[in-house]
């Protein structure tokens, strides 16, 4: 059991996802995180008042076993095959980090400075808490897709729009990570 509380290699991950959309692919089927919340608003019933929503959603039923997978998956690994469940971090990332504030870095899954009950009552915790979600899911519904969808799906089948968007999440991550993280923190 060793081996399945470490990382896999390239050689292993790789061709697992490659084969995987190998077979959507001849399935006739897109992979996708993002589509996943439309599908289950019109199972919903929000096809009543959005057309957006409209749609046969039925057909998409199978990617709904992927939400599920994620998150019994998730669980899984963390509450069992977890011996340690906090993310290995570069040293410099670390004291970096801690230099900005965030004392939990390296200690914790996620930085208390921002998810935890007592971060929740500062208004610039939530103020960023919000409007990072809505530009989010405001960027993956423009693109067409999330991240997952685009780099995994979108350029396995070799669409140019994948392509564009997974370039401008590489450039909003950079832009992000050297602009506007220094100026928040």
């Amino acid at each position: 059991m060793s081996w399945i509380y470490q990382s896999w290699p390239w050689y292993v991950s790789g061709p697992l996802i490659a084969a995987t959309m190998a077979a959507l692919l001849f399935a006739g089927k897109n992979f996708g995180m993002s589509s996943n919340l439309r599908t289950v608003c019109a199972a919903l019933g929000a096809g009543k008042s959005c057309d957006f929503f409209s749609f046969n959603w039925r057909d998409q039923r199978w990617n709904l076993f992927v939400i599920v997978g994620a998150i019994i998956g998730g669980f899984i690994a963390m509450q069992l095959l977890s011996n340690n469940p906090v993310p290995k971090i570069n040293s410099d990332v670390v004291t970096e980090l801690q230099q900005k504030g965030f004392e939990s870095a390296g200690t914790t899954y996620l930085p208390t400075e921002l998810f935890s009950k007592e971060a929740l009552s500062s208004f610039k915790t939530i103020a960023i808490l919000l409007i990072g979600g809505f530009l989010v899911g405001f960027g993956a519904r423009y693109a067409g897709g999330c991240t997952s969808g685009h780099a995994i799906s979108g350029l396995s089948n070799l669409q140019l729009p994948s392509l564009i968007a997974v370039t401008g999440f590489f450039i909003g991550g950079l832009i992000m990570i050297y602009l506007i993280f220094p100026m928040l923190f």
